[in-house]
């Protein structure tokens, strides 16, 4: 049992079985289930997939408890936008950064949801051509006329925003399409693909045709993203719509370096909650190759702009030029929940701790949630712990 328990459970104002524990290195731990079953199911706004996302579940947590509305709150690794979508719904102003393009597109349509009727009268206006063809050979993912329609569709969402007259209802719909060009079951644009948090190649998906002896079919564009659209608006009412806009106002979106977020001012952020790169795991220009291309951009080109760090020792540079700024920008009394996940080579919770404390920064305890493995984390292969469990920890600083 750590010390001060008493005064620290005042802090952390936790209710429920926990399990406090002092680490190695002085770091407090806290063990228990915090946002899985004990927390409310996720807005369904959020169910857009994206390689290694944490639950909304996470956010709301720290949000409930060490922020207030109309607090300012960063994500420097935005991915999907699970915090800043989270903040908005809370009644905070998200300031989403991420390298990789594909983050704004897939976060900020839904800081301006339209209404399903507004979904279906703008894809009964936009003219879908079948004998449409991509300048590239994706033939392995696509039935012929379904790639027809795909492409009509790029050729629109290109027009309007090059004409400056792409709006929110088209930005809903290029996120949702982007949602769905592959995946590994019927509700997707291709053939039976990867997951679609990321996209095989050409060369991978010859390969998985012929071991599944499968061949592109025919695939309703239209029908399928705005199925997708009224599950993700299930949700939204319209007061949450009216607040959702009312916030988009003052949101912000980059496409920064985290070691470099020029655009934030000193002192200006209440909280800070995120999740950064994993070490040597996840290469995001290739998983999102396909949705690069589909919004104008050549993934080729973000190869050595979107991190991917081999070794733990420039993992650790990389978070330590990352923590100097996120405490550049905190407030003071503002506060940072860090999330990593498991390694078998390091702790890296503890090297966060300890990098926090270099910066300058308070480290107030380390939270451990245990949860029960996800089909997802199954087909990963995340089996590290034999009970069927698995753990994220999230280091909680704050800028005294």
């Amino acid at each position: 049992m750590i010390e001060n328990q008493r005064s620290l459970d005042n802090y952390v104002t936790l209710n429920g079985d926990y399990n406090y524990e002092t680490g190695r290195n002085g770091e407090k731990l806290v063990y228990g289930s915090f946002w899985t079953s004990k927390q409310r199911c996720g807005n369904s706004i959020q169910e857009i997939s994206y390689r290694a996302c944490f639950k909304p579940q996470l956010p709301d947590f720290f949000l409930s408890k060490y922020s207030k509305i109309g607090n300012i709150v960063l994500d420097p690794f935005a991915g999907r936008g699970t915090t800043a979508i989270e903040s908005a719904l809370s009644g905070r102003i998200p300031i989403s950064n991420d390298i990789n393009p594909i983050s704004k597109i897939l976060t900020e349509p839904r800081l301006m949801p339209p209404t399903y009727e507004e979904v279906s009268n703008r894809l009964s206006y936009i003219m879908f051509d079948t004998n449409e063809s991509a300048e590239i050979d994706l033939s392995m993912f696509y039935e012929r006329k379904t790639e027809g329609e795909i492409v009509s569709l790029k050729k629109y969402l290109t027009s309007k925003k090059e004409e400056g007259k792409e709006d929110y209802i088209d930005k809903w719909i290029r996120m949702v399409a982007t949602n769905k060009l592959s995946g590994h079951s019927k509700g997707f644009f291709s053939v039976y693909t990867l997951p679609p948090n990321q996209s095989a190649t050409p060369a991978e998906q010859i390969k998985i045709n012929k071991r599944r002896n499968q061949k592109p079919l025919y695939k309703d564009v239209k029908k399928i993203i705005l199925k997708k659209s009224r599950s993700l608006l299930k949700d939204i009412t319209p007061a949450i719509r009216e607040n959702l806009f009312a916030i988009s106002k003052n949101a912000v979106f980059l496409e920064d370096d985290s070691r470099n977020l020029k655009e934030i001012n000193d002192n200006y952020v209440d909280m800070t909650i995120t999740s950064p790169p994993f070490i040597n795991l996840v290469d995001y220009a290739k998983d999102n190759w396909l949705r690069l291309w589909f919004n104008g951009y050549d993934h080729s080109k973000y190869e050595d702009k979107i991190t991917i760090l081999n070794k733990l020792e420039d993992w650790s540079l990389f978070i330590k030029e990352t923590l100097n700024e996120i405490y550049r920008v905190s407030k003071i009394g503002g506060h940072v929940a860090f999330e990593v996940g498991e390694t078998k080579k390091a702790d890296l919770s503890e090297i966060v701790y300890g990098l926090g404390l270099n910066v300058g920064f308070s480290h107030i305890i380390t939270f451990i949630n245990t949860q029960k493995f996800t089909k997802t984390s199954n087909i990963w292969g995340v089996d590290n712990n034999k009970k069927g469990t698995n753990t994220n920890r999230i280091v909680l600083l704050q800028k005294k």
